[in-house]
């Protein structure tokens, strides 16, 4: 390896790979090599785990069906101790085990087979909303009835006790509060806090809504908070 590609493959992501499949595996290990990404594969989800303690990995693309353990018992393990951004591989037809990777917290999703150009669009989105929002200049903190969020440094209290948010479920509710009132549109929340390229992906709002509101409304079923505007979208009270 040249030293240009060394120092490039230092300052990059460190990328987990893990499909039993080994064709598969070795042109997603290929690709991202050659795009100066550190790559590590495993074949199995225990391999995987084994990797995922010993590395500084940042992000996870993950096969779901395999032998030993699949990707959805890897990625409930992963979650027990991390946010790490995580992309599963689903085969045409999985919507169940896709509806399930969602649940256990998984950010992203690609179907067999893609493309290169596909790939690296949505690793590169995943990374992207991996990293906290930067808060305006004018910002420090919101403070709604039992909700109080601290913008700067991104923390969460409800009722005082504090709430512990993925860097996607942070930015949600930040676009949420900052237009605090207004009913948003499916597309304007998916395009300002996933992405262009996600305008009609109506899956990745409602499981992360879900998601809010089950940390911080007493009752999810009912809440106070998030409400839903049938038909348009959502919209956040205080």
């Amino acid at each position: 390896m040249n030293d240009s590609r060394r120092v490039k493959q230092m300052n990059s992501p460190c990328v987990l790979v893990v499909d039993d499949e080994k064709i598969l595996r070795d042109f997603v290990h290929r690709n991202l090599e050659a795009r100066g990404y550190k790559v590590i594969s495993a074949s199995n989800g225990l391999e995987a785990l084994a990797s995922f303690y010993q590395e500084e990995i940042e992000l996870v693309i993950l096969d779901v069906m395999m032998p030993h353990m699949d990707g959805l018992e890897t990625t409930r393990r992963i979650r027990e101790t991390s946010n790490v951004p995580i992309i599963i591989l689903t085969a045409l037809g999985e919507e169940t085990d896709k509806v399930r990777a969602f649940d256990l917290g998984v950010d992203d999703y690609l179907t067999k087979p893609f493309g290169v150009g596909e790939l690296m669009g949505r690793i590169q989105a995943v990374l992207r909303r991996s990293r906290w929002q930067e808060p305006s200049s004018n910002e420090e903190r919101f403070v709604r009835g039992n909700i109080m969020v601290e913008i700067a440094n991104h923390n969460v209290f409800v009722s005082g006790k504090h709430i512990d948010l993925t860097p996607t479920e942070f930015n949600l509710l930040l676009y949420l509060i900052r237009n605090v009132g207004k009913a948003l549109t499916h597309r304007a929340i998916l395009q300002n806090v996933w992405g262009q390229e996600y305008s009609n992906e109506s899956e990745y709002l409602r499981v992360y809504i879900g998601k809010l509101r089950q940390k911080m409304e007493s009752d999810p079923l009912n809440p106070k908070h998030i409400l839903t505007e049938h038909g348009i979208g959502y919209r956040f009270e205080g």
